[in-house]
């Protein structure tokens, strides 16, 4: 529920931007604009608002206006309304042939206030502003993040043991406890660089520190493919067990991580790690005999065995000690593992007010950099069953609330929505900036007709990707 609220909250913020944007662009050229909705309205709304005769005029859970109603007679005022239909919105402005106008309506004589009697520089701008307001605003609000909060990082260098390795990248010849100096040329500063630089944008030369000799690999051409078929595959093994149990609590696949010891920080009364004896400081060096130097490899044995007793090997001080312990059906301990912050040291950058702001537009600008790198992924079998619809994006959010993550996910989703709206799909913003650079470069204005024809092909469009997206988050869900 609380991140069905974050989600909502988000979006409905981010599209009463878009459209303010768009609204603001027609107002600054005298093009009037009939309705302002946060969400649709279809046959009425919760809430709409116009003023006219000098005041302003309220509704509350009423019918849409119709032609002969008072509210109609003032085109020249904008009605203002909250919908019932709680994800997006929109901005109805006049003379412009969109989702709220058809051709037949531009039939009239063009009036000086209409969009259409507008210079196609104008209606550019207008059309710019959603996509505008959006960008800026996610960059304002990553600036705002680091100004507030500063930033964390968790250098590569700093990792005492080097890295953790999952198969898939043993199989490329990465050895446990490698160190990544370099990936083509470049020295990654943390494990989300390098995950990026490898397998979004698919760079193939690295180069690491094994012990003390310098090794030169290089990773094949379709390792990122075959990683979203791994993470797929995982994906739904824990959506399985997530259905057969619905206490259990979700892993995630890891491509690599800092390798970091299995400390336990504290036990949970009650609990498998409790009634073994585990203690605060004892160290897990293996299940069943088998070593575990990296917290990974402790969470991966014991979820080989569920509802079954294992044997411990702990370093408690100076001593290796057994403990038997029975893990239960979720394959966990009941114990707090201490966190890799207590073995490599974080290193944390304060901005002032001056500094977060170019910090915040480099911050903003290398994460849109990093998405539409990723698309390439996208245009694969497997990249096509990763993408997710409202559930995934959902998803994203904590579970809990937590202001300066929320408004993290909520700069991302702006450049995101900016991104996909300047595509140039017909229906998009994107498809209308198409239309009209081609119309200043010719001088031809592609007619009404023509325009609402690429909509509806465009609308249809965003209809099957909607479908296909949030078709996928069924599909994980129930299968």
């Amino acid at each position: 529920m609380i991140q069905a609220i974050q989600l909502i909250l988000a979006l409905s913020f981010l599209v009463v931007i878009h459209e303010l944007g768009h609204f603001c662009f027609a107002r600054i050229f005298g093009v009037r604009v009939e309705k302002f909705y946060m969400f649709f309205n279809p046959q009425f709304s919760l809430f709409r608002a116009k003023k006219f005769d000098g005041k302003w005029h309220f509704a509350f859970c009423a019918p849409n206006v119709k032609d002969d109603d008072e509210w109609a007679k003032h085109p020249e005022s904008t009605e203002w309304g909250i919908g019932w239909v709680p994800f997006g919105g929109y901005c109805a402005i006049v003379g412009m042939v969109d989702e709220t106008h058809s051709a037949d309506k531009m039939k009239a004589q063009v009036q000086p206030w209409e969009f259409r009697a507008k210079k196609a520089w104008q209606r550019l701008l207008i059309i710019l502003g959603g996509i505008l307001v959006n960008f800026v605003a996610a960059l304002i609000i990553f600036g705002a993040l680091l100004f507030q909060y500063g930033s964390d990082t968790l250098p590569l260098k700093n990792a005492p043991q080097g890295l953790y390795f999952s198969q898939i990248m043993l199989d490329e010849g990465f050895k446990q406890h490698d160190r990544i100096m370099t990936i083509n040329g470049t020295e990654p500063e943390e494990i989300g660089e390098a995950v990026q630089k490898i397998i979004l944008e698919g760079q193939r030369d690295v180069v690491v520190l094994r012990g003390t000799d310098t090794v030169a690999l290089t990773m094949s051409d379709d390792l990122g493919k075959r990683y979203l078929a791994l993470q797929n595959d995982f994906d739904r093994k824990e959506r399985d067990k997530a259905r057969a149990d619905k206490g259990y609590q979700k892993n995630r696949y890891i491509l690599m991580t800092e390798f970091i010891p299995f400390v336990v920080d504290s036990v949970l009364p009650d609990n498998a790690a409790w009634y073994g004896g585990l203690q605060k400081e004892d160290q897990v060096l293996a299940v069943n005999g088998l070593e575990t130097p990296c917290f990974v490899d402790v969470q991966q044995e014991l979820r080989k065995h569920p509802c079954d007793s294992v044997i411990l090997t702990l370093l408690r001080g100076e001593d290796t000690i057994p403990a038997h312990v029975f893990i239960g059906d979720r394959c966990q301990l009941g114990v707090i593992m201490k966190s890799k912050l207590a073995f490599m040291p974080v290193e944390h950058r304060d901005y002032g007010f001056l500094e977060s702001i170019p910090a915040g537009i480099k911050f903003g600008w290398d994460i849109l950099v990093t998405y539409v790198k990723q698309l390439r992924l996208i245009f694969t079998r497997e990249g096509a069953q990763s993408v997710g619809g409202f559930g995934a994006i959902g998803s994203m959010f904590p579970n809990v609330w937590n202001w300066q993550y929320f408004w993290h996910m909520t700069a991302f989703l702006s450049l995101m929505l900016a991104f996909m709206n300047f595509l140039p799909i017909p229906a998009l913003d994107g498809g209308y900036i198409l239309f009209l650079l081609v119309e200043m470069i010719t001088g031809r204005k592609p007619s009404d007709k023509f325009l609402e024809k690429a909509n509806e092909v465009g609308f249809w469009l965003l209809i099957a990707l909607l479908l296909f997206a949030n078709g996928n988050d069924i599909l994980r869900l129930f299968f």
